[in-house]
């Protein structure tokens, strides 16, 4: 069984049956039911059309479920729309599916977490760990997002910032979690380019390009995660930076500034930079300074500390950290590491393994425990 296959038809499969008129939590049940069959049958009876298969066999499942309800007129009239089995359009339907799922009912969070489970192919957990939220709490989100739809048809185009924080999300799913969906993301986000003058568009797209092309130097061979500042630069992508570049200069040239240029610009920054020595942190401060006018996240303001300390020392940078709020995921981490730069390494040391207890994944963990035991054992010589 081919489980990327599967992953990859679900969204032209799901987009077909809405595009038919059934309403999108019918559809994705009838579809994940067709899923749970392919499962069943494919391993001894492989079809000529995956694609089609799953379409005809979703659709006989929501016809099955329609019939049952009271409105059973309108199901009869679908039933005698039924086409006949054959090859499905080769037409990928995935893009559309986002803008569908950013319905005008949904709130933007619940239509990001809906289009992760439906769209993305993410299971609850993995969208509940983008969030930072405990599963159950993202599972009952989830679910009133498909109830909201229910009964909808969802043939509005939803907000493009949405659609955007989407396949950000995706692709951050994909760098670094269990799923690889960051080729998906940079796939999509380039659909949606060709499709749309906004440079929002294109400011994502030389995001995730710029951050893609660090991919193969971010861990180490034991699956440890390397830092910036000592990763193997020759392991960059230089032609994907290159495009990155090159797409959000265009961008920029627009004078319409969004967050996702702003982001891009600073990973330009590090990218241009032939060691982390001769990385321009002032001007990354400066983009920093424009994020936070543009969103006031406290995030991007933690941020924004790392790189005042890299700028103008690490006594400022703790002196930025002082203005936010500890418990911001992440913070501790800062910490140990402007204190570390401080000179202070006891505490560094102690604010890294107090990091690792709070670290979101095992491998960030690991890292911070290992930052941990090497000032320890620096303190013992």
């Amino acid at each position: 069984m081919d489980a990327a296959l599967l992953r990859s038809l679900t969204p032209g499969v799901l987009a077909v049956l809405v595009r038919r008129g059934a309403d999108f939590a019918a559809a994705e049940d009838a579809v994940q039911d067709a899923l749970v069959e392919a499962v069943r049958v494919w391993p001894a009876e492989p079809p000529r059309d995956p694609k089609g298969w799953l379409v005809t066999v979703a659709w006989r499942r929501f016809l099955d479920a329609a019939r049952a309800d009271t409105a059973r007129r309108r199901r009869e009239d679908l039933v005698e729309q039924e086409p006949e089995p054959g090859p499905a359009p080769g037409a990928d339907d995935t893009l559309r599916l986002y803008f569908l799922c950013a319905h005008p009912s949904l709130t933007p969070s619940s239509a990001v977490a809906l289009t992760l489970r439906a769209v993305g192919g993410l299971t609850t957990r993995q969208i509940a760990r983008a969030y930072l939220v405990p599963e159950a709490a993202m599972a009952q989100r989830i679910s009133r997002a498909k109830r909201t739809v229910s009964g909808v048809r969802l043939d509005r185009p939803g907000d493009v910032a949405t659609v955007l924080r989407v396949l950000y999300l995706v692709f951050n799913e994909g760098y670094s979690g269990d799923v690889d969906l960051a080729a998906e993301a940079i796939r999509l986000t380039r659909q949606l380019d060709a499709a749309i003058d906004h440079p929002e568009v294109a400011g994502l797209l030389a995001l995730i390009l710029l951050h893609h092309a660090r991919r193969a130097a971010r861990t180490a061979p034991d699956g440890s995660l390397v830092p910036l500042a000592q990763q193997d630069r020759g392991l960059w992508d230089t032609a994907a930076i290159a495009e990155g570049v090159g797409i959000l200069q265009a961008a920029l040239a627009r004078d319409r500034l969004g967050e996702f240029q702003a982001q891009a610009a600073i990973a330009a920054l590090h990218a241009d930079a032939r060691t982390a020595r001769e990385t321009d942190w002032p001007q990354i401060v400066e983009w920093y300074d424009e994020l936070v006018r543009l969103t006031g996240s406290p995030v991007v303001r933690l941020n924004r500390a790392v790189a005042v300390g890299e700028a103008d020392g690490p006594r400022a940078g703790l002196a930025a950290l002082a203005e936010l709020d500890d418990a911001l995921p992440r913070h501790t981490a800062v910490a140990a590491h402007l204190h570390e730069r401080d000179g202070d390494l006891a505490k560094a040391a102690l604010l890294y393994a107090e990091a690792a207890r709070k670290a979101p994944s095992l491998a960030e963990r690991d890292h911070l425990t290992r930052q941990a035991a090497r000032l320890n054992a620096r303190g013992r010589r």
